[in-house]
């Protein structure tokens, strides 16, 4: 399979488990009274949306683990944009197990691809700004490796993927620790390095970068506030807009000179893309 999923991910136990919640303990019960046994499909799995493709081979993964002699070939490379219409898979096999997989498999791509187009939209929308569009860990449980595959099939830049992976000082570690400098000087104490602190006033900026911040998130700021905490920073940590965030606002956000912006709807509102397979004669 062809996607550059972490190791840490078991593939085929999230295919297995997808697989047997739609079928559960009794199997596909229409296809077995309805196809005779070695019965052979052929189908193309087909765009009906304008969208950005991804996960096809996660997709022809889910039909050769009930198939694994399926012929299948995938026409669109993952991060191609594709028109209504446009084939993307042609696949060939046991008629009874691939459409056993069918649900299953075109969820994920329908899912994924929907993140990944979206994502595209947030990217294209800040074109020529320089700021760099993130992603967030607003995921789904189970689900977060995939959908931040998507973000970056869609062009988008992946934010840490886990808690371990950056020290992020938010707002409620400012209420617990007193304030900006004394929750920075913890993280410090504890080893902890490239510390992002997270500032919803302009007055937070200076002592947050005196403390030792290494990259301010500007939460919930309006274009003018950003182009003032911008020009406060003057250049010294790079800086993350984040709050707010829409198709609508994403360009004025972008013009504002932040080096980031974190747009959790990428992953979290993202609508599927509509993707059918279809029977077509040999």
């Amino acid at each position: 399979m062809s996607m550059p999923i972490p190791g840490d991910f078991d593939v085929d136990a999230f295919i297995r488990a997808a697989l047997s919640e739609d079928a559960g303990a009794g199997g596909d019960i229409t296809s077995a009274a309805i196809i005779p046994a070695g019965a052979r499909f052929t189908g193309e799995m087909a765009a009906r949306d304008a969208l950005v493709v991804c996960a096809l081979p996660l997709a022809a993964a889910f039909f050769r683990t009930l198939d694994p002699g399926a012929d299948i070939d995938i026409l669109t490379p993952e991060g191609t944009r594709a028109e209504p219409g446009t084939v993307l898979m042609r696949i060939a096999g046991d008629a009874r197990a691939l459409l056993t997989a069918e649900r299953p498999a075109l969820n994920t791509v329908q899912h994924l691809g929907g993140i990944a187009t979206m994502a595209r939209r947030y990217v294209d929308a800040a074109a020529g700004t320089g700021a760099v569009i993130l992603d967030t860990r607003k995921t789904h449980p189970g689900l977060r490796v995939l959908q931040k595959y998507a973000v970056k099939t869609g062009g988008a830049t992946n934010h840490r993927m886990r808690l371990d992976d950056q020290p992020m000082i938010k707002d409620n570690h400012v209420a617990v620790a007193g304030s900006v400098e004394e929750a920075v000087r913890r993280a410090k104490v504890a080893g902890l390095s490239d510390i992002v602190v997270e500032v919803d006033r302009l007055d937070q900026i200076e002592p947050a970068i005196a403390a030792g911040a290494d990259r301010l998130l500007l939460d919930n700021m309006g274009p003018a506030m950003l182009r003032d905490a911008v020009a406060m920073v003057t250049g010294r940590v790079p800086t993350e807009a984040s709050g707010g965030v829409n198709l609508e606002t994403v360009r004025a956000i972008a013009e504002s000179g932040v080096d980031y912006i974190s747009v959790g709807r990428i992953i979290q509102s993202s609508p599927a893309v509509d993707i059918g397979l279809d029977f077509a004669p040999a």
